[in-house]
């Protein structure tokens, strides 16, 4: 029986060919194998009456990939740590599924929880105190009061205080009352929105924080009374400020907490400090400074303040703590309450690049403490320009834990990219030393997890090694030089990469060393320095396709951590080249700043200089290469495939950027635009109306200036409620590469944003 091509086509709606449904079959079951394997967001540790024994909780997320979210978890641990130093690990049977949950915090005495369950969809956003046998208390707030509490690694704060009776966290501000219209004309107060069923006037249009944020309210500081079950919005923040990461400050001699810390962004940052929001996701250089404010509960008046977090008599307005500074994030008060300790992304907000080299910063905090009382910053751990070769090379943190001191009150533990590696890093806060505690010949990749006395416990892991638990104790060496000793920890959560550990045991990686080839004069120091590029090879690897692979930012690093979707790639039988060039955080500042202004030359010469030293070195097959990135990473892919139309088989880009003069006018970030293009001189000639010199700049740095020469096909994935890089980017460039006769697939994500995470 003969079958018409319709039928075929019927069958087959991608236009697969016959074997196409098999492969489809096979990969996306190994894909599940990949996905499967969890991931342990957060860990904390509470105290128990046995000395040796130290119990953890975990929060666990695992992706689902039918229903489009993550399964979230809990899980426990007993760790015992002998006298003789071995480690004994016991868990729980089974992790416990947290359905609905969007956040756990549990207080600092480790003997409540804090469960919130955000409202969706105008329902109320429920939070639950729990102790250690039952609920003690449930609150549903109503979307009048505030809406959902804030998650995200900016904006989220909840901060218990010590006596557990109060805790303060970040919510969006209740949305203001717009008018409504039927066809009778305005809807009075009183008459319910359904009547409403022809249309509707939504008010005055609202700016937020783009990329995530869309349609999200201010995030506002709100305090609640456990006992009472009362809440309180905290008063005299300015309307223009933006806050997040709330800590309660150190009590005052009285011995209660009254004051809060949190961090404020102020939302007039456009261009010529225009009122705008400019895009925050990924974006440390919006300036924000850290502010004092008094607990509504402690107000003189608080007494007669209002539940709902209405109007008060109070006159606290709060106070500026670091106006001599661009930046200040991350507020974390020393176990003693002397110190407020900082980091500070100055060095990105000054010069304008999206990241930059992050410094560490202190404030002694007096014990009675006065809001008008000035109180000095004192650097920590300045930025690192140029790094000598094999040091320190800066920071570059992009969280912190919430308690973060080694027993001796003066030791801070941070993680932090080191060129292509994220390491584990001790502070002494009082004199400014740097040490690094995670294995220093180790190319694997460091996380700290959480801090339990003088032991912190860590997940390491490689792109070829799935996450691994290790927990970190000081020891003295024979020649008394105190160094860290890291032991494993045998973990249930490991058992499920059981099966991906086989698929990935045959491949090997190392971090290579990449000279800059022929460096201009011009360049500073660091400029001048080799970057780096991750190589992940099968058993013989010249044999096999190899896979560029390059990150975004360009700010951002692409370390030796373990990926799923490249390990999945990997898994194939592919090779990957993953090219931190510079302008990569990690290798110090002035290698960092080498690159805004050069986009589309310097970091694109540099994908091809690695390229050029794998296959110099006979560790590929040169005719097998394709490439791919994401954000800026397919802004080179595009441009690769355009300069070097002859280097690569086959390219694949997500949300890339593709046209920056059509960026300009669209995305939430349009400074970004400004400051890869045109370097030093961007703050300066920023304007949301762009030259034509601009314009045509913008054009030349674009990889749709090269689409002309472009002959490989190209595989583009976009998401359709991205605001970074707007669809419309990627769209254009596709339409203009058919319109050539180009070979293009567009794979449209229509509810994802910029990520497009698994």
């Amino acid at each position: 029986m003969q079958v018409s091509e319709p039928a075929l086509k019927k069958e087959n709606p991608l236009g697969m060919d016959g074997t196409a449904p098999e492969e489809y079959d096979s990969q996306s079951k190994l894909l599940q194998e990949f996905i499967c394997v969890p991931s342990i967001d957060s860990a904390w540790f509470f105290k128990t009456n046995n000395g040796e024994r130290s119990t953890a909780m975990f929060s666990v997320s695992q992706p689902d990939l039918l229903a489009n979210n993550n399964r979230k978890h809990i899980l426990y641990s007993h760790i015992m740590r002998h006298a003789t130093n071995s480690l004994e690990c016991y868990w729980s049977p089974f992790p416990i599924e947290m359905t609905g949950v969007s956040l756990v915090v549990p207080s600092n005495l480790g003997s409540k929880l804090l469960v919130v369950r955000n409202g969706e969809k105008g329902s109320p956003t429920k939070l639950q105190i729990v102790d250690q046998s039952h609920v003690e208390k449930e609150i549903h707030v109503d979307q009048s009061i505030h809406g959902p509490l804030f998650t995200d690694e900016w904006f989220h704060g909840v901060s218990w205080n010590q006596e557990e009776t109060f805790i303060a966290y970040i919510a969006e501000e209740p949305p203001q009352p717009k008018p409504a219209f039927n066809d009778a004309g305005y809807r009075k107060e009183g008459s319910s929105e359904k009547d409403c069923n022809t249309w509707r006037g939504q008010g005055g249009w609202e700016e937020d924080w783009g990329e995530t944020y869309c349609k999200r309210g201010r995030p506002s500081l709100f305090v609640l009374d456990i006992a009472s079950g009362q809440l309180r919005a905290a008063k005299g923040i300015a309307k223009s400020l933006s806050v997040g990461q709330v800590v309660w400050a150190p009590p005052s001699s009285n011995g209660y907490q009254k004051n809060l810390v949190f961090v404020g962004w102020l939302e007039h940052n456009g261009f010529h400090n225009t009122a705008r929001k400019l895009g925050i996701k990924y974006c440390s250089n919006r300036p924000c400074s850290l502010y004092a404010i008094t607990c509504p509960f402690q107000e003189p008046n608080a007494d007669n303040a209002s539940v709902s977090g209405g109007k008060s008599d109070c006159s606290s307005i709060a106070t500026n703590l670091t106006p001599s500074i661009s930046s200040a994030f991350f507020p974390r008060f020393s176990k003693d309450g002397n110190l407020l300790v900082f980091l500070s992304a100055k060095r990105a907000v000054d010069s304008g690049a999206h990241n930059a080299t992050d410094s560490l910063h202190k404030i002694k905090w007096p014990v009675d403490w006065n809001m008008d009382e000035h109180l000095g910053v004192m650097d920590v751990v300045p930025a690192v320009m140029c790094p000598l070769d094999g040091c320190f090379p800066g920071l570059y943190c992009s969280s912190m834990l919430s308690d973060p001191w080694l027993s001796d009150q003066r030791t801070m533990i941070l993680a932090s990219a080191w060129r292509s590696t994220q390491v584990i890093l001790s502070i002494d806060v009082l004199s400014g030393e740097v040490t690094r505690i995670s294995p220093e010949g180790s190319d694997y990749s460091w996380t700290a997890l959480a801090v339990n006395g003088n032991n912190v416990l860590s997940v390491s892991s490689s792109p070829i090694d799935p996450p691994q638990l290790s927990y970190g104790r000081q020891a003295a060496t024979e020649d008394q030089i105190c160094g860290w000793v890291w032991d494993e920890v045998p973990s249930p959560l490991m058992a499920a990469s059981n099966k991906v550990k086989a698929l990935l045991s045959r491949h090997k990686f190392g971090i290579l060393k990449i000279p800059v080839t022929q460096p201009s004069d011009e360049l500073s120091d660091g400029g001048q320095l080799p970057f780096e590029a991750i190589f992940v090879s099968c058993e013989d690897s010249w044999q096999k396709p190899t896979a560029l692979v390059l990150h975004g930012g360009p700010h951002s690093t692409s370390v030796s951590g373990y990926s799923k979707s490249s390990a999945f790639l990997t898994s194939l039988g592919f090779n990957l080249l993953i090219v931190n060039y510079r302008g990569t955080p990690g290798f110090g500042e002035e290698a960092l700043q080498s690159l805004p202004g050069k986009v589309g030359s310097q970091d694109v010469q540099d994908c091809l200089t690695a390229l050029d030293f794998v296959i110099k070195e006979g560790l590929i097959d040169a005719s097998k290469v394709a490439v791919v990135g994401i954000s800026h990473g397919g802004f080179l892919a595009t441009h690769l495939i355009g300069q070097a139309p002859d280097r690569f088989a086959v390219a694949a880009a997500r949300n890339p950027v593709c046209n920056l003069s059509l960026m300009i006018g669209t995305t939430d970030i349009p400074d970004w635009c400004y400051a890869v293009a045109c370097g030093s001189e961007a703050k300066i000639d920023a304007s949301e109306t762009p030259s034509l010199d601009h314009l045509r700049l913008f054009y030349q740095k674009s990889p749709v200036a090269h689409i002309s020469k472009v002959k490989v096909p190209l595989l583009m994935l976009l998401g359709g409620a991205d605001l970074r890089v707007p669809i419309s980017n990627g769209l254009q460039y596709a339409r203009a590469l058919r319109e050539r006769g180009g070979e293009i697939k567009i794979m449209l994500f229509s509810e994802d944003i910029h990520e497009i995470n698994m």
